[in-house]
Parts: C-alpha cells; sequence; structure tokens
C-alpha cells in the first residue's frame, strides 16, 4: 500500500456530490452526505481520489440525460487515473426517469437511486461493494425518507432548508415532476416542528421550507395544539395549510426568519396570505411562477389559472403585505406560442414589476402532453423571446436593487467574506450583501445601510444598532468601537 493511500485509510472515506437543479436537489444532497457521515465518509471538493461519487440530477430542463453523460464520461477518465476503487452513484430524477436506462448504458455506475429512496443509500452501496452488479432503486416511500433523513439532523450553519412536501398533482403539459416525484405528500406538522426546534437550538437563525408545491401542503395539527395555545385556529376543515404552519414555527426561540419555495398560484389560500400580512418573521420575498401572460398558453400549460387570475392574487398579497418583492418563473416558445401571446407575458411582466425572475426556453420532456403538441416553436424564435424577455426582468430586478440604496436593511449575517473583516449576509428579500463587520455578527441579524449595487450582490455598511436593539460593532484598524 502506498503512503498516500495509508495516509487516507486513516483519515476516512471520502464523497464528492455534484448537484443539479433546483433547491429540493441541494437539500436532497446535504441529507445524502450527512447520512453518510456516521460511516465515516467525509465531503470534498472534487471527485478526484474520492472512494463515492454522487450525481444528484434534475430533469427538469432540456437534455438532461445528455449533460449526465457527458458528465459520466469525464468521470471515468478522473475513475480510471485513481489508484482506488470508486464507487459511482447516480440519483435524483433522471434516475428515477430512466433509471434502467442510466445502469445499461454507463457501465461506470455502480449506484442508480431515485430521490425517494435516498435513505437506503448505506444499504445500496454496501450491495454495490459486493459488487452486485448496477444497484437500482427508485422505489417511492416519501413518509420513510422525511423521516430518515431528517434524524439525528445536526445544524451546519446559520441556515438550513426543512422539507414539507414533496411531488406535485397539477400536472402542468411541460412539467416531469408528478412523474420524478410522485404525487403531493405532506410531512406531518409535529414532525416539522420538531426538526426545526432542533436546528434553531444549534444555531440556525433561518429555515427555508421546501416543496415542489410548498403551498399545497396540509396536515392535521400536532397533538400540542390545543384549542388557543398557538394563538391562531386550524382551517375550517381542522388541518393546517402552510400559514398556520408558519405562524406555529414563528414561536420557536431563536428562530429569527422564515421562507418558503416553491409556491403555485392556486393554492395561495387566505390563511397564508394572512400569515405573510402577520407575521414579521415571514420574509417579504415570494417566489410565485406563471410561466406565461397570455390566457390561451396558460389553459394549453394545463396551469389552472388566468392572467387575470394571478394579477388578482398579486394584488391581494401586497395589500396585505405592502414590502413584499415577487419572483417568478417564465417559459418561452410554449408549443402554440405566438408573438402576440409572447407580447402578453411582457404585458404581465410590466404589470407586476418583478424584483427577479427565472425564464427558460421551452424544452421537450418526453412522457409529458407538451412533448407531443403541434407548432412547436422555432429554436431560432425562442432565443428571440427570451433574450427580450430577459432584458425586461432585468430592467425591473436593477430598478428594484437601486430603490435599496441608502436605506436601512436587517440583514442576517451568515459567513466571513473573501477579504478581511468582510461579512456575508442576507437581505429579507435574499439578496446577498456584503459589510465589514466583526465575526461576532455571525448568525445574528444586523441592520445595514445599503450603499451600492454590485453585479452579483449588495454592498453596505453596518448602521446604527441591530434590530434586536444590540449596537452594532463596526472594526476599526485593529480594534472594535461601538456606534450608536
Amino acid at each position: 500500500m502506498s503512503e498516500d493511500i495509508a495516509k487516507k485509510d486513516a483519515a476516512g472515506r471520502t464523497v464528492f456530490v455534484k448537484t443539479y437543479g433546483c433547491q429540493m436537489n441541494v437539500y436532497d444532497s446535504e441529507r445524502m452526505v450527512s447520512l453518510l457521515r456516521p460511516l465515516g465518509y467525509r465531503p470534498v471538493e472534487a471527485a478526484d481520489g474520492a472512494d463515492l461519487v454522487i450525481l444528484n440530477t434534475c430533469h427538469i430542463r432540456e437534455k438532461a440525460a445528455e449533460k449526465l453523460y457527458s458528465d459520466l464520461g469525464r468521470l471515468r477518465r478522473t475513475k480510471d487515473a485513481s489508484d482506488r476503487a470508486m464507487t459511482v452513484a447516480v440519483a435524483g430524477c433522471v434516475a428515477q426517469a430512466e433509471g434502467a436506462e442510466v445502469a445499461a448504458r454507463a457501465d461506470i455506475v455502480d449506484i442508480v437511486v431515485g430521490p425517494q429512496a435516498y435513505h437506503r443509500l448505506p444499504e445500496l452501496i454496501a450491495r454495490a461493494a459486493r459488487r452486485e452488479g448496477v444497484v437500482l432503486d427508485t422505489d417511492f416511500s416519501v413518509d420513510e425518507k422525511f423521516d430518515a433523513l431528517a434524524r439525528d439532523r445536526a445544524a451546519e450553519g446559520v441556515s438550513a432548508y426543512v422539507t414539507v412536501q414533496e411531488g406535485c398533482d397539477k400536472f402542468c403539459a411541460f412539467c416531469v415532476v408528478p412523474y420524478t416525484r410522485g404525487a403531493e405528500i405532506s410531512r406531518s406538522a409535529e414532525a416539522i416542528i420538531a426538526e426545526t426546534r432542533r436546528l434553531a437550538a444549534g444555531g440556525v437563525r433561518e429555515v427555508t421550507l421546501l416543496g415542489q408545491n410548498v403551498n399545497a401542503w396540509a396536515s392535521a395539527p400536532p397533538p400540542s395544539a390545543r384549542p388557543g395555545i398557538w394563538g391562531f385556529r386550524p382551517r375550517a376543515d381542522g388541518t393546517w395549510g402552510l400559514g398556520e404552519l408558519c405562524r406555529a414555527l414563528a414561536r420557536i426561540d431563536g428562530l429569527e426568519r422564515i421562507r418558503f419555495t416553491t409556491s403555485h398560484p392556486r393554492d395561495m389560500d387566505d390563511g397564508l396570505i394572512d400569515a405573510l400580512g402577520e407575521e414579521t418573521k415571514l420574509m417579504p420575498y415570494l417566489h410565485l411562477p406563471v410561466q406565461a401572460g397570455s390566457d390561451r398558453i396558460l389553459k394549453a400549460m394545463n396551469r389552472g389559472h388566468t392572467a387575470a387570475d394571478y394579477l388578482s392574487l398579486i394584488g391581494r398579497i401586497r395589500a396585505a403585505r405592502p414590502d413584499i418583492a415577487l419572483s417568478g418563473d417564465f417559459i418561452v416558445g410554449f408549443p402554440g406560442e405566438t408573438s402576440e401571446d409572447f407580447e402578453d407575458t411582457l404585458a404581465l411582466t410590466r404589470a407586476v414589476g418583478y424584483a427577479s425572475a427565472f425564464s427558460f426556453k421551452y424544452s421537450r420532456r418526453p412522457g409529458t402532453p407538451a412533448a407531443v403538441m403541434p407548432k412547436q416553436v422555432a429554436e431560432e424564435e425562442k432565443d428571440r423571446r427570451l433574450e427580450a424577455l430577459q432584458a425586461r426582468i432585468k430592467t425591473q430586478r436593477d430598478a428594484f436593487c437601486d430603490s435599496l440604496v441608502g436605506k436601512d436593511l436587517p440583514v442576517l449575517f451568515e459567513r466571513a467574506g473573501r477579504k478581511d473583516g468582510q461579512l456575508i449576509g442576507k437581505t429579507p428579500y435574499l439578496q446577498s450583501v456584503h459589510a465589514y463587520a466583526p465575526a461576532s455578527l455571525i448568525g445574528e441579524v444586523a441592520r445595514v445601510r445599503i450603499e451600492a449595487v454590485t453585479p452579483n450582490a449588495l454592498a453596505g455598511e453596518l448602521a446604527g444598532e441591530s434590530i434586536e436593539g444590540r449596537p452594532a460593532r463596526l472594526k476599526v484598524g485593529d480594534a472594535e468601537e461601538t456606534r450608536v
């Protein structure tokens, strides 16, 4: 055994995870790493020399599988050059949708595991080590996954994701999520509250509640929710919706901020809108995809709402929370979309005024209704429309950021920056902020005066007192002084 290998064995095994796609995948990747730690795996930043490589894939965009096979080709060269065995796992939605094909086509792959089977990863690794051939597990067991991945979870930083819901029942014509993540399933309120309490006790100050359709979440109240004890009532059917859950989480000591993503317009009920308006720990930033501004295209997409429905909903949300900033998703070039339809989309963006948005060209996903629709739009026209839409969104985003210059915003500092004395935090609107501040403010919410807008962040300086009333400290030379 070489000296390098002996040192590596002494240090334990290593795992490299490459994450594609959405925040749910980011959460899943983090939980897989946590699940593997008791087995002696520690995360590394590159595949070179890793004992286990996991590619956590996304199936939303076109050519997702081709990207995977391209990465597997590069990984083969890395594996061949390694001086020890490497186990390769393909996880995520491509694994769920095309697992058998991945197993047959890429002989470098040892494990194929779908999104609902990550909690069985230790068992799958053991089976792969026994050389049982490609180990394939794409069974659905969401409740079991919820419990297993959250069990004994430790806080890792100031902010954390908490999965509350998976799957989707909406069946938008362009989307593969119902086929890769399954039907809408909600985690129990009791389990979510317990996990969030543990995270807050460990130093987490902000949680983002995750779900493919997060505001479809519903659950029976926890056993401890006796009438009146929480200060709010269940819905008429006796269940809690996302609004009630957010109100309950807001009562957890140490937790300063609550976010949720991604929402569907059809599930923005009065309880959630009221909570946005009344709970100060709920951040004034809402990602609410609309996808198109043309009623004809929205109907073809099976979105279940019109442009007027969406704009009316935005009006109700803004009436409840006037300081809210809105984000959205758009697809251009959906089959049958005309120039007039696209102009309707531009008109909707003008009416809303987004702080940010994500926009994509329509891409065919095998097995979805839209993939076989007539009147597919030419790629050149998709490119033109996407460029025009993104220019409009950029103008709105820039205007929103510029409007914050000179204002004092509460910023949750999360980590040190690249420069000495610099910290990086988040505004209520999910923007990164760079400011010079003492390291003792990591994990604290402090007021920052926004001084400038940079291409990817805001820059500011500490202003007066933190929102908890503690004085903000400025680093001056080698000493700290208090400015009040």
